[in-house]
């Protein structure tokens, strides 16, 4: 994601940071000093640190639980409203996908336990109180922690409740529908937190716009993983397309640009192997910066990012999906080119499959 940065990597994930959460921590010290001086702000900036490494434990929870089902997390990226953990896909069992869901709660239920163990005792008005710097530390951390747990289990997507719901209606709707009724159920509860959010708190409105969002996006996957199943990549991938040599400069980049409405261009070597890739937005901001004798080397985005034409679609739908993925070279055994996977493939898929559902793809 833009705009975040990078604070430390465990085992194959990556914890980033937006820039925005330092600007949450800014506005937080800022409004406790202008209250009660300096030892406010340091206490109130701490406590919301404390709270986002419970949020990022949380998280790793989930993580560790998909990795026991071979799913590998790439990042967690941590926002003013939580920490969001990109997995690649869920478990497809409902039973899987229901302990990936519930582990993350549970990493909040065993901090919440192991703060009121060390206290000693359990305050119940402590629970409500937790803008009170009266109340200890601990027992707001522990408190926040309750809140997370209850908060996450609402049965709406992005929400951990959300995939629990799912999971459940899964094991005896099947995937696609629960899916929608998942999705469906997210947005009407995010247009019941957007009308809360009327009357006085602007955060339930920001919360709302993002379970919309999430919910819709939740189901837009759902769909392409619907339309993937059953097929492999070679089944998708465009075979008609234009290839730039290495060797290549700018303006002869630029002549294949407009001789074609390909938007994505593999950039290959003298034997037909892939070692970058040519998008249009990079071909045009280079005319600005490189004449045109200037090597394409110098704009191409390279490792080019690979996948055989024998695996199967649905594994390769989160790397195509990306916020930074443009296209998949497509190989043969040998590491030769052979097609292109865009997003374009993927939209005129599911507009066949949707016409068409019997309709097979065989190009083999």
């Amino acid at each position: 994601m833009t705009w975040s940065l990078t604070i430390g990597r465990f085992g194959a994930t990556t914890l980033r940071v937006h820039l925005t959460f330092f600007l949450l921590l800014a506005w937080i010290g800022v409004s406790a000093w202008q209250q009660g001086g300096l030892p406010a702000a340091r206490d109130s900036v701490l406590f919301i640190v404390l709270i986002f490494t419970c949020v990022v434990l949380h998280e790793f929870g989930h993580i560790l639980m998909a990795r026991r089902f071979g799913i590998e997390t790439p990042d967690v990226i941590l926002l003013p409203i939580g920490g969001v953990a990109r997995m690649p896909r869920m478990p497809e069992k409902p039973t899987q996908e229901l302990a990936v869901a519930i582990a993350g709660p549970m990493v909040n239920v065993v901090i919440a336990f192991l703060i009121f163990l060390a206290l000693g005792t359990i305050q119940p008005d402590s629970l409500a109180r937790l803008d009170d710097p009266r109340v200890s530390l601990l027992a707001r951390l522990a408190a926040v922690n309750l809140f997370l747990v209850v908060f996450n289990m609402i049965p709406a997507f992005p929400m951990d409740g959300g995939r629990v719901l799912h999971a459940l209606l899964a094991m005896k709707l099947g995937n696609a529908r629960a899916t929608q009724l998942a999705a469906s159920l997210g947005q009407v509860l995010a247009f019941a937190l957007g009308f809360l959010g009327l009357f006085g708190n602007p955060l339930l409105i920001f919360i709302a716009i993002f379970v919309y969002i999430a919910a819709g996006g939740e189901a837009q996957m759902s769909a392409f993983n619907e339309a993937a199943r059953g097929l492999s990549v070679g089944d998708a991938m465009e075979t008609r397309f234009n290839a730039i040599p290495v060797q290549a400069n700018l303006a002869e980049a630029i002549e294949t640009l407009l001789a074609t409405a390909q938007h994505e261009f593999p950039v290959v070597d003298a034997f037909g192997k892939p070692v970058g890739l040519l998008v249009r937005e990079d071909m045009l901001s280079a005319l600005k910066i490189h004449d045109r004798e200037a090597s394409i080397t110098a704009f191409m985005r390279a490792p080019v990012e690979t996948v055989r034409s024998t695996a199967p679609l649905e594994t390769v739908l989160g790397r195509l999906l990306g916020p930074q993925a443009a296209a998949l070279a497509v190989t043969d055994s040998e590491g030769i080119l052979v097609g292109l996977l865009t997003r374009q493939n993927l939209a005129e898929m599911m507009i066949i499959k949707a016409r068409r559902p019997d309709w097979r793809f065989d190009r083999r």
